[in-house]
């Protein structure tokens, strides 16, 4: 019953989204519906996109191809039953062009089949696994897939002396992809997963886990938690004297997450981390985006998130900018394929066949740079492909 609401309420939103595309194309309005999690454990994944969407207008104006942008902020709390019914009224009351965010991978799925069915452009800003393109032939990526930056790291690890492992991910679509092709990469280097640990994503206590990764006694924990739990794992990592036993903390880009990373203090010092994005980028471009982020945000320093929703945001500009404003949401969905262009991370591409993010990889260590904390790349994978779609 309850799936015959749903389909009936998505056959709705099909019948009224070519009216609401006449509306706006009479009024010159292109809307965006940006559903982001504002408040509850990924808030600052809300609150960084969301600002990196406003800089991007800021700076490139509100108006393309004669169409006045708007940007409308929906909050969905991470819950997928909330995104799925913000995305639903988005397209049927709203008449959005385009629907843009979704913080977690749960939240992307469930509004993949209403972009299908009212064919609009869905530009996930954030989530992570890798077959949410896959949902919805109109998803397009401009964030990262975990695949691509857990190999990188079980690359690393064996030429460092790092052979046998424990990983501790996030019990979800994103933590499962990070423990499996980290895992089959580092085998196939020689080295060893000795154990498998995953933690809750609701209320995660990672104390117990801790214990175990002590007892285990690895070279390395490899770890992947959502962006804004980093801190948490990295003071329990220390309170449970993990370094001083000698294990190595080795993660996805999430943990030293730029947007905490001060927070953490001194003890994150060293930990070696794959990841597309850090805010110590030296390209010009970053410099120019971390300046005027960090300006328009009262100090708040961007983070891989703030850089995913900028992107993002551009993807969606030039898409307009190249159909002239005209056509419904399979023309601008043609614009946004292929797009290639230089970002604050580096040169980024939108694969035409799979709407996936193609980008640099870069390993990080934390060291201190004029008194704060920064991710600093010392080596980088070029134009890496979701590993999860190459065959």
């Amino acid at each position: 019953m309850q799936k015959r609401v749903f389909l009936g309420a998505v056959a709705f939103a099909v019948a009224t989204l070519a009216a609401g595309s006449a509306v706006a194309q009479a009024n010159n309005t292109f809307k965006i519906g940006l559903i982001l999690p504002m408040t509850g454990q990924q808030a600052t994944t809300g609150r960084q996109i969301e600002a990196a969407a406003r800089l991007y207008m800021a700076q490139n104006g509100d108006t393309v191809a004669g169409k006045k942008i708007q940007l409308i902020v929906k909050d969905d709390t991470s819950l997928p039953d909330v995104t799925r019914r913000l995305a639903q009224e988005l397209v049927v009351n709203d008449k959005v062009n385009v629907l843009a965010g979704f913080g977690i991978t749960p939240s992307a799925m469930a509004t993949a089949p209403i972009a299908t069915q009212s064919k609009t452009p869905m530009v996930v800003m954030a989530a992570a696994t890798s077959s949410i393109t896959q949902a919805s032939p109109y998803i397009v990526r401009s964030s990262f897939t975990l695949p691509q930056v857990s190999v990188a790291l079980a690359d690393w690890a064996p030429k460092n002396g790092i052979k046998k492992v424990i990983t501790l991910v996030s019990d979800y679509g994103p933590g499962l992809d990070a423990e499996k092709y980290f895992k089959e990469r580092l085998t196939f280097n020689g080295g060893q997963v000795t154990e498998a640990l995953r933690v809750p994503m609701r209320n995660p206590d990672f104390a117990p886990f801790l214990q175990k990764v002590r007892d285990g006694k690895p070279d390395a924990l490899f770890v992947f938690v959502p962006s804004g739990a980093g801190a948490a794992v990295m003071k329990q990592f220390l309170e449970r004297g993990l370094d001083k036993a000698g294990i190595k903390l080795i993660a996805t880009g999430d943990v030293t997450d730029d947007d905490q990373l001060n927070d953490m203090g001194d003890g994150a010092l060293g930990v070696v981390t794959s990841h597309h994005y850090s805010a110590a980028h030296p390209s010009a471009m970053n410099k120019k985006f971390v300046e005027a982020f960090e300006k328009a945000n009262k100090g708040l320093r961007p983070n891989f998130m703030a850089v995913g929703g900028y992107d993002g945001m551009r993807v969606i500009y030039e898409a307009l900018r190249t159909s002239k404003g005209q056509g419904g949401g399979d023309a601008l969905l043609e614009a946004m394929k292929g797009q290639i262009f230089e970002s604050p991370r580096g040169k980024i591409f939108i694969d035409a066949q799979t709407r996936d993010i193609v980008q640099d990889v870069y390993l990080r260590k934390v060291e201190k740079k004029d008194g704060q904390l920064y991710n600093v790349e010392f080596d980088v994978i070029k134009d890496v492909k979701d590993p999860g779609k190459v065959k």
